[in-house]
């Protein structure tokens, strides 16, 4: 009798134990929880499409839980850091895709293959409106303004990439914003690292190379209307070229550049952006037989290279990718 006393009450204490163990638990997670949120983020915000990009600050006091994606390389980089269930819906549906997060892309709500508008960016119900800077705009292709979605409680994140002034290196500090953001350090930090290594390795292989190339960008998808366009503004752009040692011949200019001047800077390439299903060997084949481009470097040693549209305006980690591509064939013998 005595001896089965002792053994309740030994139970009685060990279960008492596990509860306060458990119930402390549950607090500290919660106090846990609190000690991290609320959280500022140092971000930016414009009042229209021609305005300035002035800095704004995001408090979230908690991670978000609906998050809409304006581009697709938004929402891929969002799937590398494990975020997929919360993405409630992504724009601009083009462009090459990533092919290690593919099936968890397939299986996102894919509103558009354009751009989409406020109201469908709405309809989505989010509580966080993420990507490119160009597309937070009132315009029928945009998202909302940055104040305009804040002002319905609709918190925002503009890439750092995508602003003027941004780099390459822009992409790390907006993964770290992000890991910040969702409390996913260690899947932001192994991403960045990734990326990183990445970047090491084609800066590696292309160390022997002392002379930078030139290159001009022509917007186009018809040989016979060749836009050329300087994204002498468009830093972004111009440093992803910069790591693999090419050179916008029309940094510095400012307005149209016209056939006539393109011949007269005769850069050593030329690039073609591939933005729909149009073929664009064929139109590449197109310009090197017009006989008006005939003295042009460029068209007399076929250097005409077609890279996705994603990889040179998506502002997005996966530009590396276009970069690296484009490095394999321009020089082929350093990648084998």
């Amino acid at each position: 009798m005595k001896k089965t006393l002792l053994l309740g009450t030994a139970l009685f204490v060990a279960l008492s134990l596990t509860g306060c163990a458990s119930s402390n638990n549950n607090a500290s997670e919660k106090s846990g929880a609190q000690a991290y949120y609320p959280l500022t983020i140092q971000n930016y915000s414009r009042t229209d499409e021609g305005a300035s990009w002035e800095k704004k600050d995001q408090v979230f006091d908690r991670a978000p839980e609906r998050i809409m994606a304006n581009t697709r390389p938004a929402a891929e980089l969002l799937l590398h850091l494990g975020l997929g269930d919360k993405i409630v819906g992504v724009g601009a549906n083009f462009g090459v895709p990533d092919p290690s997060v593919e099936a968890q892309y397939a299986k996102l709500n894919i509103l558009s293959d354009d751009y989409v508008g406020k109201e469908v960016t709405l309809g989505t119900n989010p509580d966080f409106v993420f990507g490119r800077s160009g597309l937070f705009a009132d315009a029928e292709w945009g998202v909302g303004t940055v104040d305009a979605l804040n002002g319905m409680k609709i918190k925002t994140y503009v890439l750092e990439s995508s602003i003027p002034g941004g780099t390459y290196n822009s992409i790390y500090k907006d993964i770290e914003n992000i890991g910040k953001i969702f409390d996913v350090k260690e899947d932001a930090d192994r991403f960045t690292k990734e990326l990183k290594d990445k970047q090491a390795s084609i800066s590696a292989k292309l160390e022997g190379i002392q002379d930078h190339k030139t290159f001009a960008y022509l917007h186009t998808n018809d040989p016979n209307e060749l836009y050329v366009y300087p994204a002498s503004e468009e830093s972004f752009f111009n440093d992803a070229f910069a790591m693999i040692k090419l050179d916008n011949v029309f940094v510095n200019e400012k307005g149209d550049v016209s056939v006539e001047t393109l011949i007269a800077q005769d850069p050593d390439i030329l690039i073609l952006p591939q933005w729909d299903d149009t073929d664009l060997k064929k139109v590449r084949e197109e310009i090197y037989v017009n006989p008006k481009l005939s003295s042009m470097k460029a068209i007399k040693n076929k250097q005409i290279y077609i890279v996705d549209y994603n990889y040179l305006f998506g502002y997005s980690y996966n530009t590396i990718d276009g970069m690296e591509q484009l490095a394999k064939e321009i020089y082929p013998a350093l990648f084998k």
